[in-house]
């Protein structure tokens, strides 16, 4: 791995993240997504290699037993998400800087990793209840799932502390500027 610049976002389901990110990349086209794995089946309009490269559970474990992935996690039983090492290859040979969208514990994993190289941004929400409340009008998931994703967002916001900064999401427009301007100036420090 090079000397190049990351950046890390990461947060709780249903905090904003990925409008945050889809902005941040409209407004600095110096980035390119780094499309993470998983084992979850895809959600309606979303795209193998775009969206998430949709493993098997099966092939999911042979990359971990293969070391495939400079991260992954476990984050509801077998529901796999990682980092393939093939991305960051890929990401580098276009000569654009990579961007992590990945849950909190690969985002403190890829920090360790990376250090001063990377910065780790957390997106927060600004209550387990608006969390909730944005799961519910996104409409993808179950009630159970609902319940499962906000018993661990609970979890996750305790890693907010182990992140470069924190960015809280109550008005999507000025966390917008936010955070554009939070990774600007990290990407032009030399």
């Amino acid at each position: 791995m090079n000397n190049e610049k990351l950046i890390i976002i990461s947060a709780p389901s249903g905090s904003g993240k990925t409008t945050l990110i889809r902005h941040l990349m409209q407004e600095l086209p110096i980035f390119e997504f780094s499309v993470s794995a998983t084992s979850r089946k895809p959600r309606e309009g979303e795209t193998h290699g775009k969206d998430y490269y949709y493993l098997t559970i099966d092939e999911f474990k042979k990359n971990i037993t293969e070391n495939q992935f400079i991260e992954w996690e476990e984050v509801y039983p077998d529901r796999f998400y990682g980092t393939l090492k093939s991305e960051v290859t890929r990401i580098a040979s276009l000569g654009k800087v990579a961007l992590f969208d990945v849950d909190v514990k690969g985002g403190v994993n890829i920090k360790k990793l990376f250090g001063e190289q990377a910065l780790s941004v957390f997106v927060r929400p600004p209550s387990v209840e608006v969390l909730e409340q944005r799961l519910r009008i996104r409409g993808t998931d179950s009630d159970e799932d609902i319940r499962t994703r906000v018993e661990k967002a609970a979890e996750e916001l305790t890693y907010a502390e182990q992140f470069d900064k924190v960015v809280v999401n109550d008005n999507i427009e000025l966390s917008k500027v936010e955070l554009v301007n939070l990774i600007s100036i990290f990407v032009q420090k030399s």
